[in-house]
This record gives C-alpha cells, sequence and structure tokens, in this order.
C-alpha cells in the first residue's frame, strides 16, 4: 500500500502553524484536535518545520514556565524529512523508525498535501497482514 492510499482513507487535512504562533496556542491546539504534531508552515505552504508534544516536552526542564510564551519557530525541528504519495507503507515506517520521529509530511508538486502518523503506518500494515492470513487460511481449507 502507499501513501496515496492511507491519504485516501484518512483524508488530506493538515494542522499547520504559523512560525510566530506561541507554544501556549500550539499545546491547545494539539490537545483540541486529538494530535500529535503540527506543520510549522512557511511561505505556500512549505514545512518550515514540525514542532510535536515531544519536542515541548523535552524544552520543559530547560525553560520551565518561559516555554509558553516561546514561538513555534523557537522549539520546531526545522529540518523536515518528508515523503511522497508513492512511498510504500514500508518505506515511511523505516523513514520515521531510523529518523526516530512519528510523523511525516507528505509534499506533492512543492505543496504540503498530507501528514502520515506511525499510528497511520502501522494501522495500515497491521491491516495489510490480517488481509494475507485471511487469504492463507481461505486457500488452506479451499485445499
Amino acid at each position: 500500500m502507499q501513501v496515496s492510499a492511507i491519504l485516501k482513507e484518512k483524508g488530506r487535512e493538515v494542522v499547520t502553524a504559523d512560525p510566530d504562533t506561541p507554544i501556549s496556542e500550539i499545546v491547545v491546539t494539539l490537545k483540541d484536535r486529538g494530535i500529535g504534531a503540527v506543520i510549522v508552515a512557511g511561505e505556500g505552504d512549505i514545512p518550515a518545520g514540525i514542532l510535536s508534544e515531544r519536542d515541548i516536552v523535552r524544552a520543559m526542564p530547560k525553560h520551565g514556565a518561559k516555554l509558553m510564551t516561546m514561538r513555534a519557530s523557537d522549539l520546531m525541528t526545522r529540518e523536515v524529512v518528508t515523503c511522497t504519495q508513492e512511498h510504500t507503507i514500508d518505506e515511511v515506517m523505516k523513514i520515521m523508525t531510523e529518523g526516530r520521529f512519528r510523523h511525516l509530511p507528505v509534499i506533492e508538486g512543492g505543496k504540503l498535501v498530507g501528514v502520515i502518523s506511525i499510528g497511520d503506518a502501522v494501522k495500515r500494515r497491521l491491516g495489510e497482514l490480517e488481509a494475507e492470513a485471511g487469504a492463507l487460511r481461505s486457500y488452506i481449507a479451499s485445499g
């Protein structure tokens, strides 16, 4: 299965934030939307960075209460790894595992068209494995 199939099933909505958005607003957005990261959008919605719950939690010991007044651009990961709709589930799982991150923006034609999470990839991969197991059981039972 390719990323395009995941996006077709889950949707292409991407939650973005401006680089100047206060961390306090990002925290509320993450909680209210039930998501783990926002894309910090640059010009033309091209990712300038990505900011996850993990980034915020890891910054707490260093910045304390001041953290909530900081901006997305202060904490975001600037070197954003992306994929395309043609990447396979196995490829995106490998990218995320090796990079030790959980969200992967999807870019097509220079535009942000979706975000894939490790949860999305695992869910679809498990579905594939269950379908394969079912097919094998049917084959064995009919033989």
